[in-house]
């Protein structure tokens, strides 16, 4: 079992912060092991698995159920009764309260929203992944890349149980999670969506083209990615766009958050055989972009691109100055002339190129080549 320290602290600091911390994520991504490794530190803890019949059956009178327990108060699964948040209010506003809720939640396009509204101002969300280089014990780099983080797929025997495991994952997201969702999308016609999705990791998002090729309406493929967005599998990157004077690409960019699931749906088994792949770059960058916002968590992340090719993979914000980052699977990057625009046309106080070498160098004024290994541990703008 990978310890994951870095999420671990981040989940204590919410619970001491606010009363009520979500903690969110995939599934399979170690919700539940997290929490259970968090309840065995504190003494006074109640579990509930929306899952199990049981535990299910004692919420049933939720406001009798919840409003005796003190210590820290464990929901597993909560997108299975949305019904909960607006009792969770009123006991996060009990004066003499002392009980800290930790609600898990996974492949619910309406929890956030749920949540938010319905808990504003008491909730602390706390966004989990798959394993990060970080954690001790975390495998190599390349081995996250090819098999993604989610720690069946990542820690498998082999190869081949790997991507029995991811192919099983998304079987079993289709035919079960989205249902018991309410969402009604024959699992056939989702996979085909997400399978296609696949071939525009890393692209501009086109509805009008994706649509045609699937044979259905904008609408219709528009609410298949959020889906996928919401169940976190799937990132909508945010063009940023200002006054110019240059015409700027204005709709997002996907890429799928776990390159494991992105290689099973193009039928990539190994490395060997993505090393041969055409999308093996974007893959990369996919990838490499995860790493680096899962790490510096900022309040926003963009790209931008304008429609005579200047283009930024990524752009944040921190404390009112610009910096940018390009993802580049090359030995020695260089500068280049779309990079220079960005920096001079956004005013980036720095850029970096992040690539797979080993050496960190300057390329000019104003930007760096940057290892991603060097991005593994915790860092911050100022620290690079």
């Amino acid at each position: 079992m990978i310890e994951r320290r870095n999420l671990a602290s981040r989940v204590e600091r919410a619970l001491d912060r606010a009363p009520v911390t979500a903690l969110l994520g995939p599934r399979q991504c170690g919700k539940t092991t997290m929490a259970r490794q968090i309840a065995r530190r504190r003494g006074d803890v109640t579990y509930f698995d929306l899952e199990s019949p049981g535990d299910s059956a004692r919420l049933e009178h939720p406001m009798m159920a919840l409003e005796p327990l003190k210590g820290l108060v464990i929901i597993d699964e909560v997108q299975r009764r949305p019904e909960l948040f607006a009792i969770l209010r009123v006991l996060a506003d009990r004066r003499a309260s002392s009980a800290r809720f930790l609600i898990l939640g996974s492949a619910s396009p309406h929890l956030v929203k749920g949540a938010s509204e319905s808990l504003a101002g008491r909730i602390e969300f706390v966004e989990m992944g798959g394993i990060e280089p970080s954690d001790p014990g975390a495998p190599h780099l390349d081995r996250l890349w090819v098999r993604g983080g989610l720690p069946p797929s990542c820690l498998a025997r082999t190869e081949t149980d790997s991507y029995v495991w991811r192919d099983n994952y998304v079987r079993t997201f289709l035919e079960r999670d989205v249902p018991q969702l309410g969402i009604s999308v024959p699992a056939l016609t989702l996979r085909r969506f997400w399978s296609m999705l696949a071939h525009y990791h890393g692209q501009i998002w086109n509805s009008s083209e994706l649509g045609a090729a699937l044979g259905l309406n904008d609408k219709t493929v528009r609410r298949y990615l959020d889906l996928l967005t919401g169940a976190f599998l799937v990132r909508q990157l945010a063009p940023w766009h200002e006054n110019i004077g240059k015409r700027q690409v204005k709709s997002p960019k996907v890429y799928f958050r776990d390159t494991g699931l992105l290689h099973l749906l193009l039928e990539i088994p190994d490395a060997r055989a993505l090393d041969r792949h055409p999308k093996i770059g974007a893959s990369w960058e996919g990838f490499a972009l995860e790493l680096v916002l899962r790490a510096l968590r900022p309040l926003s992340a963009y790209f931008w691109a304008t429609h005579s090719g200047a283009e930024l993979d990524l752009l944040v914000v921190d404390r009112g100055r610009r910096y940018g980052f390009e993802f580049k699977r090359a030995d020695a990057p260089r500068m280049t002339r779309s990079l220079d625009s960005a920096i001079r046309t956004l005013g980036l106080a720095r850029a970096w190129i992040v690539y797979p070498g080993r050496t960190a160098y300057r390329i000019s004024a104003k930007a760096a080549a940057l290892p991603l290994s060097r991005l593994t541990g915790k860092f911050t703008i100022r620290s690079l």
